[in-house]
């Protein structure tokens, strides 16, 4: 189907370019939401007659899009959650789990519809999530997903919590498996009592 572009549509065209798209992509996103029209001649003559005050909503809407990012671009929410031993979550963080810990650390303006994440999180980590403001200003706001705040602010510094808890578990094997057994010891050694019984007297076994 061929469209007219209302905003600039990653990987498509910007304001006014006429592009051929899947029709699912057109009717299910691209029309209902207003970033596109049908490019029949009718829409031609009504997007070039609109076409100066369409382009100057897009630049408000940018601008106030370009204010907001100075809050946001860089920002890092901590998400605390429960996971297995090898850093796999009980579970998993969804975009409406990273827009309420957005909207709560003060980013009021972020909806989920910004939020673009290609699939669940679903293990202990870091991840760069980008978010997009607008068609034309997108930032990128990092997830600490961890098991208690004391992991989160370790993998903020750049440790791996679960290589260094997999660490410490072989430095203790190790650490147990070189420990002498105190109650062999015992076993083996022969009583000072018995030494000094088996130990000849004094003099004894001395020729007159």
């Amino acid at each position: 189907m061929e469209i007219i572009l209302l905003e600039r549509i990653e990987k498509l065209g910007g304001i006014g370019d006429v592009v051929t798209v899947k029709n699912g992509f057109a009717r299910n996103f691209l029309l209902p939401n207003n970033k596109a029209l049908r490019a029949n001649e009718a829409n031609r003559k009504l997007f070039e007659a609109n076409r100066s005050k369409i382009e100057a909503d897009n630049a408000e809407r940018r601008t106030a899009a370009e204010g907001h990012a100075k809050d946001v671009d860089g920002k890092q929410v901590v998400l605390i959650r429960q996971a297995s031993n090898t850093g796999q979550l009980y579970g998993s963080v969804s975009v409406r789990d990273i827009v309420d810990a957005l909207v709560e650390d003060g980013a009021a303006t972020i909806t989920k519809a910004m939020v673009e994440l290609e699939r669940p999180i679903k293990s202990l980590g870091l991840f760069d999530v980008k978010v997009k403001l607008h068609p034309e200003v997108v930032v990128t706001v990092q997830v600490n997903v961890a098991r208690s705040p004391d992991e989160a602010e370790m993998q903020k510094q750049g440790i791996d919590v679960i290589a260094a808890m997999f660490e410490e578990e072989q430095a203790e094997a190790v650490a147990s498996a070189l420990e002498p057994d105190s109650e062999d010891e015992f076993q083996d050694a022969t009583p000072p009592s018995e030494l000094a019984a088996e130990a000849p007297a004094a003099g004894e076994g001395e020729e007159a």
